[in-house]
């Protein structure tokens, strides 16, 4: 049984223009020990997906799904104390902004203990003794000292560390890594990379990776969800998206990558014309028609369901018209 099952999810935010429908229909499903990656542009629903999962989207937010599943558990059904008990303790989130997630009047040491304190039947010296061996483990040194320190104190990449010796406080079965190397240099990215690769590999954790860069995904995902105008326009194993991408998006984000050894000093990298669809409107057919060089009559009259191509799912008519040809 996957740790994780999500179908038909959608989240549907009014606004002063209209209804904005953020996630529309998202399915995927991961199992146990596996990283899943979700790429795409700014505002494509990859965060949105995620809250939903902890049940922390904004107030106005109606979240709907025909299944999510998360160990067992029906989180369209759970009550708010079961969410309580799940949140930071089964699942925990890394958040995009450490600055902004860790509260600037505690110290690290209270805002790490806390999390095990309030899951765990344990002493406070149990507790900051685990949060000073994560905070080893996530390549802080002097980590017994930075108990004391605030958020303040430390670089970028520091909290960084913290937010991931925080999410693994109670040994979750997910994680989900919500941009954990945005406004990080690239060293540091590298670090963090590492250090969320090896912590994974030695709990056993499950882990959702939410990020736009194709990079990060290709040196840590085990498979990929690419999302586009809050739908999945393909998925598969992180190898087969790489080398075969079906969908022409996925192929645009792609040409948008400098190639080390093939793309020469200046020279002007590939782009996606146009502009994301405005989703308060009601979108007919697949939202990516418009910037789409392949795109005929049939494309704006129903989304395309994802089908079976070169062993992963792709949601294009194009592609799948041309599969049935040969």
């Amino acid at each position: 049984m996957a740790l994780l099952e999500i179908q038909n999810l959608t989240i549907d935010i009014p606004t002063s223009g209209g209804l904005l429908h953020a996630v529309r229909g998202v399915s995927l499903s991961l199992e146990r020990g596996k990283t899943l990656a979700i790429v795409g542009e700014s505002g494509s629903g990859k965060s949105l997906s995620s809250l939903a999962l902890m049940d922390l989207l904004p107030r106005r937010a109606v979240r709907r799904a025909d299944a999510l599943r998360f160990n067992g558990v029906d989180l369209m059904c759970a009550t708010e104390r079961q969410k309580q008990d799940l949140r930071g303790n089964r699942m925990a989130m890394i958040f995009q902004e450490p600055m902004t997630s860790l509260n600037p009047a505690f110290t690290i040491g209270d805002q790490l203990c806390e999390v095990l304190l309030r899951h765990r039947k344990v002493s406070r010296t149990e507790a900051r003794d685990r949060a000073v061996m994560l905070l080893e483990k996530a390549g802080i040194t002097s980590a017994g000292t930075r108990l004391g320190q605030y958020p303040h104190q430390l670089s970028g990449g520091l909290r960084q560390r913290v937010m991931i010796s925080m999410a693994l406080m109670c040994e979750p079965d997910l994680i989900i890594a919500d941009e954990p190397t945005t406004a990080l240099d690239v060293t540091i990215q590298a670090q963090i990379l590492r250090v969320l690769r090896d912590l994974q590999s030695e709990f056993g954790m499950a882990m959702i990776l939410i990020t736009h860069d194709l990079g990060v995904v290709a040196r840590i995902a085990d498979d990929v969800g690419v999302m586009y105008a809050g739908r999945l326009v393909e998925t598969g194993p992180a190898a087969k998206v790489f080398t075969t991408p079906g969908h022409p998006y996925t192929r645009g984000l792609m040409d948008c990558i400098p190639t080390p050894g093939r793309t020469k000093p200046g020279e002007r990298l590939g782009a996606i014309p146009g502009q994301v669809p405005n989703l308060v409107e009601e979108l007919r057919g697949c939202a990516f028609r418009e910037r789409c060089g392949q795109s005929r009559s049939a494309c704006g009259e129903s989304f395309p369901d994802l089908w079976l191509a070169d062993d992963h799912r792709v949601a294009c008519l194009s592609g799948q018209s041309a599969e049935n040809a040969a």
